[in-house]
C-alpha cells in the first residue's frame, strides 16, 4: 500500500474512532473541562496524531493507548458522579472571592488571579463596581458567578408582587424555505395555517429564512433581509404618553421599594410634582 494511502486510511480511522469516543465521554468534554478532562483531551489528540502520521509497523498500538485512556476517563467520570471526595480531587472546589461584600485577598492569591483579571471577569458579568457585589465565587471551571446586593439586583415581577403565568419557548417551524413538520405538529398548527399566515404577510414559503411561532400563536418571519410583521408605528403623541406613563410607574415602583419613610416621602413628593406638571401641560393643550 502506498504510504500516502496508508496515512489517509489511518487518519480517517483515527477521526472516526475519536468521534465515537467523544460521543461516549459526553458533551462536557467539548464544553467546560475539568483539569483531568483537559489532560485527557490533549493526550487523545497526541495519540491520534501518532496513529495518523507515525508509519512504523506498530502504529496500531496507538489505538490500544486511546482505548486505555478512554477507559480511564470513563471510570473517572463515573467516580466523580458517585463520590464527592473524588470529585473534589479531580474537579477541585469552588473558591469564594467576595463574601458579605468584602473581597477575599487571600482567595485571589490562591487562584493566582490579579486584580485586573478579577475586575475584567466582573465586567463580563455587567458589574463595574465591586461594592455592588454581595457574593462572588470562582467555579471549578474557572468561571466567576456573581450575586449583587439586593438594592442593585434587577427588578423582577416577583419583587413587585406580580404573578405572571409561565411562557413557552418559540418554536422554529420554517427553516431555509422548508416547513419542519415535527416541530409544526408540536405547536398544534398545520401547513394550511402557515400558508394562510404567509399570505397575510405577502410572502411565499421559499422567501422565508426563519419562521417561529410563539406561545401566543403569532408567526414571526425572518427573510434574511427583513423582519415581519413590522411593529406598529405609533405617532409622537402616543410615544409621549407611553413615556410619561413609564416615568410615573417608575416613581411609583421606587416609592414602594423604598426601605424607609424618608425615601418614600421623597419619591411621593417627586410623584406629586410630576403629576402637577403633567396636569398643567394638558391644560395648555
Amino acid at each position: 500500500m502506498p504510504e500516502w494511502l496508508e496515512v489517509t486510511f489511518r487518519t480517517l480511522s483515527a477521526v472516526t474512532v475519536l468521534f465515537f469516543i467523544t460521543k461516549i465521554l459526553g458533551k462536557r468534554q467539548i464544553s467546560e473541562l475539568s483539569l483531568f478532562e483537559y489532560i485527557t483531551g490533549i493526550t487523545l489528540g497526541n495519540l491520534v496524531g501518532y496513529i495518523s502520521l507515525d508509519t512504523d509497523t506498530k502504529w496500531y498500538l496507538g489505538f490500544l493507548a486511546v482505548f486505555v485512556w478512554v477507559a480511564v476517563s470513563a471510570g473517572a467520570e463515573y467516580l466523580t458522579m458517585k463520590s464527592k471526595k473524588f470529585r473534589d480531587i479531580v474537579d477541585g472546589k469552588s473558591t469564594i472571592l467576595i463574601e458579605n461584600g468584602a473581597v477575599n485577598e487571600k482567595a485571589l492569591a490562591k487562584e493566582r488571579l490579579t486584580i485586573d483579571e478579577f475586575l475584567e471577569q466582573l465586567r463580563k458579568k455587567d458589574v463595574f463596581r465591586v461594592a455592588d457585589v454581595e457574593f462572588a465565587v470562582m467555579e471549578q471551571s474557572g468561571d466567576i458567578s456573581v450575586m449583587l446586593k439586593n438594592e442593585y439586583q434587577p427588578l423582577t415581577a416577583n419583587a413587585l408582587g406580580y404573578h405572571i403565568s409561565s411562557d413557552q419557548e418559540p418554536r422554529t417551524i420554517i427553516m431555509d424555505g422548508h416547513i419542519l413538520p415535527d416541530t409544526l405538529q408540536v405547536t398544534g398548527y398545520n401547513e394550511d395555517w402557515v400558508q394562510k399566515e404567509l399570505r397575510k404577510l405577502g410572502l411565499n414559503l421559499g422567501e422565508v429564512f426563519i419562521g417561529q411561532v410563539d406561545s401566543k400563536g403569532e408567526l414571526t418571519i425572518q427573510t434574511g433581509a427583513d423582519s415581519l410583521p413590522k411593529p406598529a408605528n405609533s405617532n409622537p403623541k402616543d410615544q409621549i404618553t407611553e413615556l410619561v406613563q413609564r416615568l410615573q410607574d417608575d416613581l411609583m415602583m421606587k416609592k414602594q421599594l423604598a426601605t424607609n419613610d424618608k425615601d418614600r416621602l421623597k419619591y411621593q413628593e417627586a410623584l406629586d410634582q410630576f403629576q402637577t406638571a403633567m396636569h398643567a401641560y394638558q391644560k395648555q393643550k
